[in-house]
């Protein structure tokens, strides 16, 4: 049948393409609802996409509760020690041996998480940190030997990674750019956490009774763990005991990386002991806990916006991190409180992206059934820098001066780069 030529019509002095008069009218595209139109983009949008994931809520919920004692901890120990002994300096023991345990546990631990699964290693590590810590609150209480006080919070060390976990999860789940967005929560909830923790500790402490910090975050933790482990249908499968001579190690894969997160570590444990230090030597003391709640809080919203956003080099994020550190050693040579706030807060929002890059490559470098591991010990290197930045810039502050410690921060940033730009490119 001989297709029909479409009619010529004028309009104007243009001549155009007419259809036939039987031919039917197309129908428009339907135009987004205002509703659709504000889930379908815009800021908060990877989010509720990332949400919508089957189970993800539920064992999200379990991954916060957990999650905020990890800030919780530490302060309530030194609080309730100091406050039952009349020490810190034994407070400031106890807590460093828990922290080395950690970091001679956690791995091992993280190990057989991957080995036998999740919700098989995680819950019966958790209830024995519980012990520690409930063994900890009676060992002060009942003024038990101080060497009991060091055992019972190295008990605290098999303490699960909740953070690897919960990102082992979405890596199991997601693909590619739904993954990216997935980190920068979870680098957001880190932040959030560790901002929200050491406040609700020093209230409980201080407002309550001397353990109340400590056995809050006992409960949240078991319970937490007990949320997120609960939900089974969105654990990653355990990879089972390796055969022999088969498997590389994530120590060996990932070692130029653990020197990014250690000198990443240095960044804020030197940036924390030197803020207290100059505000106290302002004579703001007060005001350190909200100051150093701004760089966390700057990190949390750069963290959400990342992850809302096209990820970026690792170098690129870098290079932001070493020129942000620099900000608060300019702005404490102003005397000013308000600078100094402003260049936290600005520091804080450099790290988030680094942060959220850096555990991709982990990720990406982890041999296959071992992210758990390798995931813990990127948080056992920061762990170490943290150690070794307090106690550098707790010298460098007594010795020359608080606005001369606020070099450590810039000089760690700029030792990130560099160690940053060094290591290998994926596929090297």
């Amino acid at each position: 049948m001989p297709q029909e030529s479409p009619l010529m019509t004028v309009t104007g002095t243009t001549l155009v393409l007419a259809a036939p008069a039987d031919a039917p009218t197309p129908t428009p595209a339907p135009t987004p609802s205002p509703a659709r139109r504000r889930t379908g983009s815009g800021f908060l949008a990877p989010y509720a996409r990332l949400f919508s994931v089957p189970g993800a809520r539920g064992f999200t919920a379990g991954n916060l509760l957990a999650r905020l004692p990890m800030g919780m901890f530490g302060i309530s120990a030194v609080m309730m020690i100091a406050g039952q002994r009349g020490s810190y300096a034994l407070a400031g023991a106890v807590t460093a041996t828990g922290m080395a345990a950690t970091a001679v546990v956690a791995p091992w631990t993280a190990r057989l998480v991957d080995r036998y699964g999740q919700a098989r290693i995680a819950v019966p590590a958790t209830v024995i940190a519980v012990l520690g810590s409930l063994s900890l609150i009676l060992c002060v209480r009942a003024q038990a030997p101080a060497w009991t006080l060091f055992a019972s919070y190295a008990a605290t060390a098999t303490t699960p990674n909740i953070g690897g976990m919960s990102r082992a999860r979405w890596t199991h789940l997601l693909p590619g750019s739904a993954h990216h967005t997935a980190m920068s929560f979870e680098q957001a909830a880190d932040e959030l956490c560790f901002m929200l923790g050491p406040v609700l500790a020093a209230f409980l402490c201080t407002a309550v009774f001397p353990e109340a910090g400590t056995l809050t975050g006992a409960v949240l933790l078991l319970t937490g763990m007990l949320v997120f482990t609960a939900h089974r249908a969105t654990e990653p499968p355990a990879g089972g005991a390796p055969k022999s001579g088969r498997g590389r190690s994530p120590l060996r894969a990932l070692l130029p990386l653990l020197g990014l997160f250690l000198a990443t570590g240095l960044v804020f444990g030197s940036m924390e002991v030197t803020s207290v230090a100059h505000l106290a030597a302002l004579g703001l003391g007060g005001t350190s806990g909200p100051v150093l709640a701004l760089q966390a809080a700057g990190s949390c919203v750069a963290g959400l916006l990342y992850g809302a956003r096209r990820p970026r080099s690792l170098r690129t994020c870098l290079s932001l991190l070493a020129g942000a550190m620099a900000l608060p050693w300019a702005a404490a040579a102003t005397g000013s409180l308000v600078p100094l706030a402003a260049a936290l807060l600005l520091a804080g929002m450099s790290t988030a992206p680094v942060m959220v890059t850096a555990m991709g490559l982990v990720q990406s470098r982890t041999p296959e059934g071992r992210l758990n591991e390798g995931m813990t010990l990127a948080v056992t290197a920061i762990l170490a820098g943290i150690a070794a930045g307090s106690a550098t810039a707790g010298l460098a502050v007594d010795h020359l001066g608080t606005g001369t410690a606020y070099l450590l921060p810039a000089a760690a940033g700029l030792a990130a780069l560099i160690v940053g730009s060094a290591a290998p490119r994926p596929g090297r």
